[in-house]
């Protein structure tokens, strides 16, 4: 049975993502450093074993995967999905907040991924690294956010390039505004309400629309995909600077 390891499994995207594998018959491994949720939320998966790790942590990785491969045997694929946001100006991120955010989504992303080749190459696997539309377009208040995204989609061309001729494919993932509890809770109206003015699709995405392109990305059905970064925000990036009034006048 093909086993897939998602880190940021507890809760949101990751926990989305999980739950698809599993319909699909993969057993999944569901990594979080939130224990507490993970212990509640993981047994809702079929075929899903929880395992706590801080990803930051290189010890705690190197366990990690030892106790996936002591349980199944085989790695076939990665979703790097742990991550962290700390949004602020940048005169207010000072170097504590900054080495915070990178030593999970950067940091994090690398050590998962480097301690899960030597399985993958067995298997000609699939790693799929979660970044943002935050590291495709500059935005306000994520300057650590959006440069530690940028970095894990250049760190994914890195493995693209590194990793084929073992046959090992690396995609990410270029989420724009998610419907999670998380983005609910910290949104205003305002701003839902200008993120809904500036996607074309006029909505936030679901989780499941994510763990869909992600669960794809990581099949047999992008054997040929490799080095890509695919942005899943409701047309979010394409607009670019384009002026939501300006669009309405084309209509």
């Amino acid at each position: 049975m093909k086993t897939a390891i998602v880190t940021g499994a507890a809760r949101g995207i990751g926990l989305a993502t999980a739950g698809l594998f599993a319909r699909q018959g993969w057993q999944v491994a569901l990594v979080d450093r939130d224990s507490e949720e993970l212990a509640r939320t993981a047994p809702g998966i079929a075929q899903g074993f929880a395992i706590d790790c801080d990803i930051s942590d290189p010890g705690q990785v190197e366990a990690m995967v030892a106790g996936v491969l002591a349980r199944t045997g085989r790695i076939d694929a990665l979703v790097n999905n742990a991550g962290v946001a700390d949004f602020g100006p940048i005169g207010q991120t000072d170097f504590a907040r900054w080495r915070a955010v990178m030593a999970t989504n950067l940091d994090g992303t690398f050590l998962v991924s480097q301690a899960c080749i030597p399985a993958l190459k067995k298997q000609g696997g699939a790693i799929v690294n979660i970044a943002s539309i935050s590291g495709l377009r500059g935005s306000t208040l994520r300057v650590a956010y959006g440069t530690s995204k940028a970095a894990v989609i250049q760190l994914t061309r890195q493995q693209a390039a590194e990793l084929g001729e073992y046959g090992i494919r690396a995609n990410c993932i270029a989420p724009g505004p998610v419907r999670t509890k998380l983005a609910m809770a910290v949104h205003s109206p305002e701003i839902i309400a200008a993120y809904h003015d500036a996607i074309p699709l006029n909505r936030y995405g679901t989780e499941e629309e994510l763990a869909e392109a992600i669960v794809f990305l990581a099949s047999e059905k992008a054997s040929y995909i490799t080095g890509q970064v695919l942005a899943v925000d409701g047309g979010f990036e394409s607009t670019g600077v384009g002026l939501p009034a300006l669009r309405a006048d084309t209509a």
